[in-house]
């Protein structure tokens, strides 16, 4: 019998050798593979698995693992140090800077593991050589993106588990940074492609991601990517302290660009109108253009506010904004002595168009009216600052030009111009001047006698008239009856035809001479005439309706030249030269007198004394020169600067220096009268001093003639009168100082200067951009200027021993003695600053004193202190009319720009 022994040891070989082969399959981790990318397709039938269900809202378990179907599209993948494949186990390892990407999905991390059976992954982050965990998964799929500890997630069902998510959330289209919204959560369930469900999470704009100096931490939430966060109750956290503002529920919203939503409002007390809500509203976005907020104000006295603005704009075509404010105030109650009842409204529009969007015409406008007391009984003290602006002022224009030689330009305007101090607004004051409306029209400049594209030489070459027509609907009125059908009874309607002529030439050289006249035609729906009336003895005005006209010209010219003088003083020198440049000119102007178109009424009829009128006196443009003009002008242009050598040994030439940016002299001479010929002497003139630190300008005017007692100018010269050769009339000088923590420091060399931000203050008296009135305390419109990101990251920055400051100085004066007044018209002192204490405080204070009236004009001192993610700031106008303080602590993110505290007073008002 033969022995079986060889077969048992084959067969112990087979195990062994099989057990030994799936051993090295199982060993191969360690293998350096470098696989740059593959690819695979999942098993057309995979074998079921078992499924694990869960509850949304317990997250204790997922639903990842159902039966999978088929996936769409290919999977690709690769890592840097090595992909496993194990069939045991049907998964692939990918280990450091691992990725994979399915259609819109992407997914890196430090060490990703695929089961190809079940479609699903799991990432997760891994440690470096000292034990710092690095390569966090970056989970992204379509536009929104998670950064986790680590997820698992599937490709069929698309749901995902995630431990530990971070994500960024845009407030609106490119806003990033501080006005993103931050979502922390502890564990998150991906439902679906737009729904996740957070457990312990924390909300906050904060930049630090690390450790938030505030958030608001939510218990469960449902989160929307992009359009919303449903929390349950929720309260802040401030540096992980709990405070106690909580909320049973909440609701965030999360909408990038535009959606519709309730603003909310801002509570408070007044005294002479009792509790308020202010600014609550709603906003609605109106298609892709434009949008409309409505906000309103309600008080307990019964005073209410509303406010509408809209904003427009379409790219290369046009943009623009409009606004309308209405307030109904009630003072005190019915039945009291001092009750009353005011309505004042405001009406602004902006529109501009795009130069792109048609070459040949334009529409603008910018309109600014309403009541004139709008602004100084306002309900809202971020209107404080506009009641330093006297004048409301509006302008609709359309203009249109046609391009065939010769070109004209034609254009419609409306315009408006109100004035609001408390002494221009009495009712029986008309301080409302409208045009509806201008139309202008003018043809370009032709010469006759010239081609049109050659070098115009001489006198008669050089001959060119030109077109002008001017055609107004002007009118007055007043407060009362503006807007209504009375504000046209005083309307004057005229128009205006102008034809310039000119030539100029030059006379030996160095003299230019220019020579010309003007053709003017006017016209007239309406002229008056007058008579005297005996009986009443008062002079009765008739109009007469109906077409008119009057015609009238007259001529002039001029001869001039430019004179350079220089003085060396040698290069050795540190003032090297001064260079004196004057522009002396004589001109000569004649008008005849056009007595044709004037009448005469007899007033005495026993002297036969007669009064001459012209039936023009009243019209829009007046009636017709009498009386002939003949007379001379001389004026003298200076200007001086010096040349001085430069500190910096390496430049060769010196550099300019402006002595006197302009210093001009101007004068006339009356060939027709029989006295008073000589015009008043003229004199103004401005420099920049302390390298341009300081601007100095000046005016007055000089009279050569005396006054009598009554303040009269009298045929006598003022020198013959026991005076001065002149006799000083008027006089004015402004002065402006500005300086900074940088004028007194050191040169920087070669290094380039650090910018300065400009200080975007709110004009606060007559048009001025600077802030020595005041600057408004409109938080929202004067955001806090953040700093560079390389400074966000420096807890404490290196002040050194400078601390940044700006200082702002103005003196006005104004002198007037033309009648012996010998007094000052206006003086006064105006200065503004701001002081960085540190790299998060800073403040500032504006005022000024009037010298004249003997008081401080608007005072405010300022108070600003950054506080990361809140803003904190104080405003205080301590005495006078608008007497009131501010405080303001909030987020600075738009996201929770209502999570805010305020409180303010009201001003004292008359």
């Amino acid at each position: 019998m033969q022995s079986n022994k060889q077969y048992v040891l084959f067969l112990f070989i087979l195990f062994v050798g099989a057990f030994l082969m799936q051993a090295q399959e199982d060993r191969i981790v360690p293998l350096p593979i470098k696989v740059a990318k593959d690819t695979i397709i999942a098993p057309l039938f995979p074998e079921p698995v078992a499924n694990d269900s869960v509850v949304a809202d317990s997250l204790t378990a997922d639903s990842l693992n159902q039966k999978p179907a088929l996936l769409l599209d290919k999977i690709t993948y690769k890592a840097k140090d090595y992909v496993k494949l194990s069939q045991k186990e049907n998964k692939i390892y990918l280990y450091n800077e691992a990725e994979i990407y399915y259609q819109d999905t992407e997914l890196k991390a430090g060490i990703i593991i695929m089961d190809y059976i079940k479609n699903e992954v799991s990432a997760g982050r891994i440690k470096d050589s000292l034990g710092n965990y690095t390569q966090l998964p970056y989970f992204k799929q379509g536009s929104n993106i998670v950064i986790p500890d680590s997820i698992r997630f599937n490709f069929d069902t698309q749901k995902a588990l995630i431990w530990n998510s971070r994500t960024e959330q845009q407030a609106a289209a490119g806003a990033l940074g501080s006005d993103a919204m931050k979502v922390y959560a502890e564990i998150t369930k991906k439902e679906n492609d737009s729904v996740y469900f957070l457990s312990e999470g924390k909300l906050t704009t904060s930049k630090d991601t690390i450790n938030p100096d505030y958030y608001i931490r939510v218990r469960k939430a449902k989160f929307v990517p992009k359009k919303k966060v449903i929390a349950g109750f929720s309260n802040l956290y401030i540096a992980d302290v709990p405070t106690p503002i909580a909320m049973p529920f909440a609701y965030f919203p999360l909408s990038v660009g535009r959606a519709a939503g309730v603003l909310m409002p801002t509570f408070g007390n007044d005294p002479d109108r009792g509790y308020f809500l202010q600014d609550m509203g709603y906003y609605i976005p109106i298609g892709d253009y434009a949008d409309l907020t409505l906000t309103g104000d309600f008080y307990t006295n019964g005073s209410w506010g509303f406010r509408s603005t809209s904003i427009y704009t379409k790219r290369y075509r046009y943009r623009g904004n409009f606004n309308f404010r209405y307030e109904n105030q009630v003072n005190s109650q019915r039945g009291f002595s001092d009750y009353s009842l005011t309505r004042n409204y405001n009406i602004q529009l902006s529109h501009s168009q795009d130069p792109k969007a048609s070459p040949n015409s334009r529409f603008s406008a910018s309109v600014n009216l309403g009541s004139s007391e709008y602004y100084r009984n306002s309900l809202q003290q971020r209107n404080l600052p506009n009641t330093q602006n006297n004048t409301l002022s509006s302008s609709i224009s359309y203009s249109r030009t046609f391009p065939a030689y010769p070109s004209v330009n034609m254009s419609v305007t409306a315009t408006h111009s109100q004035l609001t101090s408390p002494t221009a607004t009495d009712s029986d004051v008309d301080n409302i001047r409208m045009t509806l409306p201008t139309l202008q029209a003018s043809m370009e400049r032709i010469f006759p006698f010239a081609r049109r594209d050659g070098i115009k030489k001489g006198a008669i070459q050089n001959i060119n008239f030109q077109y002008d027509f001017n055609a107004q609907n002007s009118l007055t009125t007043n407060d009362e009856d503006f807007l209504t059908g009375r504000m046209f009874d005083n309307a004057k309607v005229g128009a205006r035809n102008r034809i310039p002529i000119s030539t100029n030439f030059k006379i030996a050289k160095f003299f230019s001479v220019s020579m010309g006249g003007t053709y003017e035609d006017v016209w007239a729906l309406e002229t008056f005439e007058q008579r005297f009336d005996t009986e009443t003895e008062t002079v009765v005005r008739d109009t007469i309706s109906g077409f008119d006209r009057y015609n009238q010209y007259n001529l002039s010219a001029s001869i001039g030249t430019t004179l350079y003088g220089t003085f060396n003083f040698g290069e050795d020198k540190k003032i090297q030269a001064i260079r004196h440049v004057m522009r002396p000119q004589l001109s000569y102007g004649y008008a005849p007198s056009f007595d044709q178109f004037y009448d005469e009424y007899i007033i005495d009829t026993e002297t036969g004394e007669s009064v001459q009128y012209s039936r023009f006196e009243g019209t829009l443009n007046g009636a017709p020169r009498l009386g002939r003009s003949n007379s001379l002008s001389f004026s003298l242009a200076n200007t001086l600067e010096a040349k001085v050598r430069d500190k910096d040994s390496t430049k060769l030439e010196p550099k300019k220096i402006p002595l006197l940016s302009n210093f001009n002299i101007s004068t006339g001479y009356n060939l027709e009268s029989d006295s008073l010929r000589l015009s008043p002497l003229s004199l103004n003139g401005g420099t920049n001093i302390l390298n341009n630190k300081m601007a100095i300008n000046f005016a007055a005017g000089l009279d050569p003639y005396a006054i009598d007692n009554n303040g009269r100018r009298i045929n006598t010269f003022n020198i013959d009168n026991g005076g001065s050769l002149l006799r000083l009339t008027r006089a004015n000088v402004n002065v402006s100082y500005s300086i900074n923590n940088e004028t007194f420091g050191k040169k920087r060399g070669d290094k380039e200067e650090e910018e300065i931000d400009e200080f975007d203050y709110v004009a606060q008296s007559g048009g001025r951009t600077d802030d020595l009135f005041g600057r408004a305390d409109n938080f929202a419109d004067n955001p806090i200027r953040e700093r560079n990101d390389e400074d966000e990251d420096v807890e404490n920055p290196l002040y050194g021993t400078t601390i940044p400051w700006d200082f702002r100085l103005a003196y006005s004066a104004s002198y007037t003695n033309a009648a012996r007044q010998n007094e000052f018209s206006s003086h006064s002192l105006m200065f503004s600053g701001d002081i960085t204490l540190s790299p998060r405080w800073k403040v500032g204070g504006s005022s000024g004193y009037d010298f004249k009236n003997k008081g401080f004009t608007l005072t405010q001192l300022r108070f600003e202190r950054d506080l990361k993610s809140f803003v904190m700031r104080f405003n205080w106008t301590p005495f006078g009319q608008y007497k009131r303080w501010y405080f303001f602590i909030g987020i600075k993110s738009s996201i929770l720009k209502d999570l805010k505290w305020e409180n303010r007073s009201q001003p004292v008002r008359n």
